[in-house]
């Protein structure tokens, strides 16, 4: 059976980790190294690490720190901020990413994961969907959340598999920092609409939230949170833990 991957995610603002909620008001947790190295030490499957406004301020990802994180840890890495071209893509790449994230960079020229996944293979290229419900339909927003695209959001995620996404990251800009659970409703539409990974994005706030997540939505692949894990309010070998007892199959 194919464990459930737990990922803690950084998200990288100025060259240091910062969380909010609902994608607003940021606060600074910690450096992002020293940060990814304590997540690979504690048995994160994997980690993500996003520079936040590299695509709302136009300019290239921080490959400077990405490097230093690469380094430090033994863990797949995904990246994403700013991945507008293939030259993006291979950028990151050999700075020591496993897999590249694009959200903005395939709204603006959807071709882009079509070439991605033909130089680099599926599993390399993931779309990090940032959805929102406005008058009750899911919406994708761009640059950081912060621009309502328009487009409706799992016909979306799906063209993207589609044209060579390997995975799909859903992240609920109406639970994001909430804590109250993940987004199971938008979650499961995603599920059955495609037939690669699916990882939840947005909402954890307990042990039980994981639990609930993967028990209601087996389909699902992977949990990723951040505050619970930056600010210790859940450790990753005791979530892990408590799942195994719930027979949730997990990595130990």
């Amino acid at each position: 059976m194919i464990t459930k991957r737990i990922i803690p995610c950084l998200d990288v603002k100025d060259g240091r980790v910062v969380k909010g909620v609902n994608f607003k008001g940021l606060s600074d947790v910690s450096s992002p190294v020293e940060l990814a190295k304590y997540y690979s030490d504690m048995g994160a499957d994997e980690l993500v690490f996003y520079d936040i406004t590299a695509s709302s301020e136009g300019r290239a990802l921080f490959t400077d720190i990405l490097t230093e994180v690469a380094r430090k840890i033994f863990i797949p890495l995904t990246v994403g901020g700013g991945i507008n071209t293939v030259a993006d893509f291979d950028r990151v790449l050999k700075c020591g990413a496993d897999k590249v994230s694009v959200n903005s960079g395939a709204i603006k020229n959807p071709g882009l994961i079509e070439e991605a996944a033909k130089l680099y293979g599926n599993q390399c290229v993931v779309i990090s969907a940032d959805v929102k419900r406005v008058d009750g339909v899911f919406r994708v927003f761009a640059k950081g959340g912060r621009e309502n695209t328009g487009m409706e959001a799992i016909s979306w995620i799906k063209r993207c598999v589609d044209m060579g996404a390997g995975e799909v990251v859903l992240n609920s800009i109406d639970t994001d920092g909430v804590k109250k659970g993940f987004d199971l409703e938008m979650l499961d539409a995603v599920c059955n609409a495609v037939n690669v990974p699916v990882i939840a994005s947005g909402g954890a706030g307990s042990i039980e939230d994981f639990t609930t997540l993967f028990k209601t939505l087996p389909k699902v692949d992977a949990g990723l949170a951040a505050s619970i894990f930056h600010f210790g309010e859940v450790e990753i070998k005791a979530l892990k833990e408590a799942l195994k007892k719930e027979n949730i199959p997990v990595r130990l």
